[in-house]
């Protein structure tokens, strides 16, 4: 008795266990069941469409095109004319076995691409034949198209997931497609959409037999979202344009929003050469680090200048809010500084006011160095501790998001550098003061920054003291963004009412001074020119000072500012040769879709400075014949 009762307890124990293990794959995984990762499972992918970009005014700028990829499974290939097979797909003998070794190292039962994005002239052709090499098949794919050629470094480029990839992610599997750069690395997780997946029954023998319960866990792809960007393409075509012939970066923000009008790298490429096949060996030139041009390299971003004299403007304000200057200070100028424990050291300055008091606004649109030096050494030494004042003067200027990633929405970044008391502490082994480092006064010196950083510090100065973060996302499928990243301005250290006599010095700039030739009638447009000092470089072995760097900053117009922008120019040579004309010319762009000085705008479309940039390459050592 007691052994038919454990006999039964025994079967109603398994049978409960068995239930309760029913229940759990049919009813609590149910629909959720995932048999990706069951051997006797083959599971297909289908491809949704990458999500369509848009400019700020609705013009399409990135869309797709369908590509075909030959696949291939190893396991099934039979004997085949290797030479008719080789001249269909337009490849060598060598690539064919290459290519076959390596899906058989893969793994011989699961199927892989062979080659990868067919022209489609090929595909049509191709899709008569393929039906007698067996093991072979097309896979259609859905591949980048960028209708307009600009803006490559803004849109980025689409590329293969690798192994190392594939293996740390759960979504992606090796060969698939994946941002790798810009706005296609940034929002991948909104454009790339949601994979469809279809499940089939496999055999011992990896045969498929049929779908897998029926198709109920099969699952339909879901598109990409669409993007609509900050960006005003033809504005940014017109900026590319300009800068033809040119290295630099241009950088254009609309003050009230943080909103990224136009983004230009120079030189630059047709986004559509990373796309295809051609992809790889346009790559491997594109970015080439020994390529002097470096196309692929993001300058708005990336590029560490000195700011030089653009920096004179904040210097004035950390002047006005530290009171160690007002707006009535004035200095005298003797085409120069005179500094150092016994004043025998001198910086140059261009000015044109000699031995006359120069107050804040001459200061500023003349831009005179003695003024600028003065100040920051008051600004430096104010409590006679040099590096407690540094440290206050940092303080300021990175309120203004200099020397820092600024948390904009794209991959590429640069921080640039401000120093800090720290920092010459750590690097000067005497004691040092204000005119040990009387460079930075003037924007020159330990100072570093992007041009990005220039745009956004002149729309803080738009809006007399704060800014909101630089973006380039406006909208996902018709949504506007609601980032509070994006929304709440950042506010400066510096009080609101020290920014109405900077405005007015910076307009004279336009008026009066060193931008005056660039000033555009009906608009006013407040700004400062620079002209930065370049290192010597040693070319060929003789000592050689390149050209100086050629910079504006302005915004426009002066009361509600619709447009804050940074011009950099490399070896452009003086800021208002170059870099105003170009300010001005894409300002009155923008705000009127118009030009009044055609001159002016031919003169800089022609510019080019291929020959400067040239002129500072080393040259490979050449020998005589015969000789090592």
């Amino acid at each position: 008795m007691k052994r038919s009762f454990l006999l039964y307890f025994f079967i109603t124990i398994v049978g409960v266990i068995f239930i309760g293990r029913l229940f759990q794959l049919q009813i609590l995984r149910g629909q959720n069941y995932d048999p990706i990762n069951n051997p006797a499972v083959k599971t297909a992918y289908d491809y949704p469409e990458r999500g369509y970009v848009y400019d700020r005014n609705g013009k399409l700028v990135i869309a797709n095109q369908l590509s075909y990829d030959v696949m291939i499974q190893p396991n099934k290939v039979e004997p085949l004319d290797t030479l008719e097979f080789c001249t269909l797909l337009k490849i060598d003998k060598n690539s064919f076995i290459t290519r076959f070794q390596r899906a058989q190292n893969y793994a011989s039962y699961l199927p892989s691409v062979f080659l990868k994005q067919l022209a489609k002239e090929d595909y049509a052709y191709l899709q008569e034949k393929l039906h007698n090499f067996t093991g072979f098949y097309i896979q259609k794919r859905i591949i980048r198209e960028y209708p307009i050629n600009a803006a490559a470094n803004v849109f980025g480029y689409i590329s293969e997931v690798d192994e190392e990839k594939a293996k740390n992610s759960s979504y992606y599997e090796q060969g698939e497609l994946i941002g790798k750069a810009g706005i296609e690395k940034e929002y991948e997780n909104f454009l790339r959409g949601t994979k469809g997946k279809k499940y089939f029954h496999r055999n011992r023998f990896n045969k498929v037999t049929g779908s897998y319960r029926d198709g109920v866990l099969d699952t339909l792809p879901v598109n990409g979202k669409d993007l609509t960007l900050t960006i005003d393409i033809e504005l940014q075509q017109y900026a590319e344009r300009l800068m033809s012939g040119k290295r630099g970066g241009i950088v254009a923000i609309e003050p009230s929003t943080g909103e990224i009008l136009a983004l230009v790298t120079a030189p630059s490429y047709d986004p559509n050469m990373l796309v295809g096949r051609k992809r790889s060996k346009n790559s491997v030139f594109l970015m080439d680090p020994k390529n002097p041009d470096k196309p692929a390299y993001d300058r708005a971003l990336m590029a560490q200048y000195a700011p030089g004299s653009p920096f004179k403007i904040m210097n004035a304000l950390i002047g006005l809010q530290e009171k160690v200057i007002t707006v009535n200070s004035s200095f005298q100028c003797y085409n120069g500084f005179r500094y150092g424990s016994r004043k025998n050291e001198f910086m140059g300055c261009h000015c044109g006011i000699v031995g006359q008091p120069i107050h804040l606004k001459t200061a500023i649109s003349k831009s005179c160095n003695s003024y600028f030096s003065n100040t920051f050494k008051r600004i430096v030494e104010k409590d006679n501790e040099p590096s407690i004042g540094l440290n206050t003067w940092s303080t300021h200027v990175k309120s203004f998001g200099l020397g820092n990633y600024l948390g904009y929405d794209l991959p590429a970044g640069a921080s640039g550098r401000i120093p800090t008391g720290d920092y010459y502490d750590q690097r000067i082994n005497f004691r040092w003061n204000a005119s040990s480092i009387i460079s930075n006064a003037i924007g020159q010196g330990d100072i570093e920054t992007t041009p990005i950083q220039l745009a956004n510090f002149t729309a803080a100065i738009a809006n007399k003291g704060f800014f909101y973060t630089p973006h380039i996302l406006k909208k996902i499928d018709g949504a506007i963004i609601e980032n509070p990243k994006y929304t709440v301005p950042k506010k400066t250290t510096i009080d609101a009412q020290h920014f109405d006599p900077i405005i007015e010095a910076m307009h004279e700039v336009f008026k009066s001074g060193t931008g005056k030739w660039s000033q555009i009638k009906g608009i006013e447009i407040c700004g400062k020119t620079g002209t930065i000092e370049n290192s010597i470089k040693i070319i060929d072995g003789i000592k050689t000072q390149a050209p100086d760097h050629s910079l504006l900053v302005a915004f426009a117009p002066k009361d509600n500012p619709k447009i804050a922008i940074a011009v950099f120019v490399e070896n452009g040579g003086f800021g208002s040769t170059i870099a105003a004309p170009i300010s001005s010319l894409i300002i009155e762009k923008y705000l009127r879709n118009e030009i009044s000085k055609p001159w002016v705008e031919e003169q800089m479309l022609a510019l080019s400075l291929q020959d400067i940039y040239e002129q500072q390459i080393q040259k490979p050592e050449t020998f005589a014949s015969g000789t090592k």
